[in-house]
């Protein structure tokens, strides 16, 4: 007999994706296809100090707030990472990254590692992390070229900054190689199905396997 009872549904935990890369290395655009191909993931909008731009809305591009604002929100542990950037600061909110996992709802944070260390001190268990890793140096510098927004000088930076960032690839759960952007976004959506099944990220689970093996077949 075929069994036509609905599929149950098992509450699972949310997950925290943390990308990090060096400039150029491709994971913008990762995240951007993600957010777009995935409607289980949402990104997470950071706290800044920074001025709003006219083009910009409170809530969807960043919750603007001023300096003493922020202080009173990272002294009194509201935030999971912030760094200060050209005199500007900039975080992750705890408040609502805790509720969507709460809720198994899955949140994307497109942060570099000192961000990504901050993040993994106060809630390793909800993380996974992925490093995104040019090919080689020569392409990472031809990549920074073709977007053709940089100064000779500005990617001499950026690239000198890469090599420091490449040397904590060791600190991240996985790592994908961008050879292709189409093969690593692939890799990368691998790696969310498998950890979206993770055992200890299903608690419904528990339930689930109780109410099977108390189930009389007849």
């Amino acid at each position: 007999m075929t069994d036509t009872r609905a599929p149950l549904a098992i509450r699972r935990r949310g997950l925290m994706l943390v990308l990090s890369s060096p400039s150029g290395a491709g994971k913008s655009t990762i995240a951007r296809n993600l957010l777009e191909s995935d409607a289980g993931f949402e990104l997470s909008v950071s706290v800044t100090t920074r001025p709003r731009r006219a083009s910009e809305i409170e809530g969807v591009h960043y919750h603007f707030r001023t300096r003493r604002e922020f202080e009173v929100l990272r002294d009194s542990d509201q935030l999971l990472e912030w760094a200060e950037v050209h005199g500007n600061f900039y975080a992750t909110p705890r408040a609502p990254a805790e509720q969507a996992m709460a809720e198994g709802r899955d949140m994307l944070f497109d942060i570099d590692w000192q961000g990504a260390q901050q993040m993994r001190e106060k809630i390793r268990g909800d993380i996974v992390s992925i490093f995104i890793l040019p090919p080689s140096m020569a392409e990472l510098k031809a990549r920074l070229q073709r977007r053709a927004e940089d100064s000779a000088a500005t990617i001499a930076t950026r690239l000198a900054n890469a090599r420091i960032e490449i040397e904590h690839w060791r600190e991240y759960d996985y790592v994908v190689v961008n050879r292709d952007l189409d093969r690593a976004f692939a890799e990368v959506k691998a790696i969310v199905a498998a950890e979206r099944l993770r055992r200890d990220r299903n608690p419904g689970l528990f339930e689930f396997v109780s109410g099977l093996l108390d189930e009389k077949v007849e």
